[in-house]
């Protein structure tokens, strides 16, 4: 079988899944093209599974320009393809628009909850509405994102299967990993593992941490970066807030078997990776309760409301005075893991989904 691949940029989960699908296919048998920005391929390094690689300018938001000369560049692949399957909602309508005037069935998988903002939003949901329409399946990795395509009238939709991260092994026990946070015996530990940006809610968690009783020893790092890291130091120094943004950090497996309780205060998730390793840490999850979490947690988590800093704060004391409470969670993280799904897993969901698009003298082996 030869399908297009066609995916935006992307500098996490996204790729990662492209690269795991991708490497599945072809160790498999099947001829796979990935259409990419250039820095894409450098950064997934896609060049190494694929069968090949073609160059594709997609830009992290809609420009007609480039996008006309995108859809163009893609509709001459197309013709070599049995299908296309497109990752994330700009690439996903790029590639309807290219397979438009062909027989080649589009697969669409979105990712991600559409940016909100009047202008932005608008723009996005005439996207909506085109990969909904003009792709023959939309998948999406939660609930939410499929009941929305349903809304605006896609023909046949799913849930996507993404593999869980592998499951990577503390290197270091947790009082050395506490001792080198400075971090004392006494004190428990929150982590978040979460890029600085709103989609991740940290503002809900400082709001959390205004609620906590001044008296709980807790301090909370935050392993991860982007672009509120300034703003979010400048209200933690203001409020003095015991919070502390570590950057990037390559010992995340570390961190979180050293945490007495693991934090998401995201406002939307999909399948969060950082969630993921958390359980395969058999760590004490609180999370709020949005998107795909909760089908990603199961009963190995407490969820919280979304916006609601006084359930977080309670949830996060819970965990960290009841022995007991953290105890049972981190029973259900461990059996929860092994529940998560592998790499063959999304390849067999991948391969159902292309044979239910394609006809039948084309079906995937």
């Amino acid at each position: 079988m030869k399908v297009l691949v066609v995916v935006g940029t992307s500098s996490g989960g996204v790729g990662r899944h492209v690269h795991s699908l991708v490497r599945s296919l072809t160790a498999t048998g099947h001829h796979v093209v990935v259409a990419c920005p250039a820095e894409v391929d450098a950064h997934f390094a896609l060049h190494e599974v694929a069968t090949a690689v073609v160059p594709l300018e997609v830009s992290d938001r809609p420009h007609p320009g480039r996008d006309t000369r995108a859809a163009r560049a893609l509709s001459r692949l197309v013709g070599g393809a049995d299908l296309v399957h497109a990752h994330g909602l700009r690439a996903a309508s790029l590639a309807v628009l290219a397979a438009a005037r062909t027989p080649v069935p589009v697969v669409a998988t979105l990712h991600n909850a559409a940016p909100s903002g009047a202008l932005t939003a608008a723009v996005y949901a005439g996207l909506e509405r085109v990969v909904a329409r003009g792709s023959a399946l939309v998948l999406g990795v939660s609930d939410d994102l499929v009941e929305r395509m349903e809304r605006l009238g896609a023909r046949r939709t799913g849930l996507a299967v993404v593999a869980a991260p592998p499951r990577r092994e503390a290197t270091h026990d947790r009082h050395a990993v506490r001792a080198g946070l400075g971090v004392g015996g006494r004190t428990s530990l929150a982590v978040v593992v979460a890029r600085l940006a709103p989609q991740k809610g940290l503002d809900l968690l400082l709001d959390a941490h205004r609620e906590l009783d001044p008296a709980l020893d807790l301090v909370t790092v935050v392993a991860g970066d982007g672009p509120l890291r300034e703003a979010l130091q400048r209200r933690i120094d203001a409020e003095r807030l015991p919070v502390r943004l570590l950057g990037h950090r390559a010992d995340v497996p570390d961190l979180l078997s050293a945490a007495d309780v693991v934090v998401s205060s995201a406002t939307w998730e999909g399948q969060p990776v950082g969630i993921q390793e958390a359980l395969h840490a058999g760590a004490a999850v609180v999370a709020t309760d949005v998107g795909g979490t909760a089908a990603v947690v199961g009963d190995a988590a407490l969820l919280v409301p979304p916006g609601d800093p006084v359930s977080l704060s309670r949830a996060i004391r819970d965990v960290v005075l009841h022995g007991a409470v953290r105890d049972d969670l981190r029973s259900k993280a461990v059996e929860r893991s092994a529940e998560l799904p592998t790499e063959d897993d999304a390849l067999d969901a991948a391969l159902t989904a292309y044979a239910s698009v394609l006809p039948s003298t084309a079906e995937p082996t």
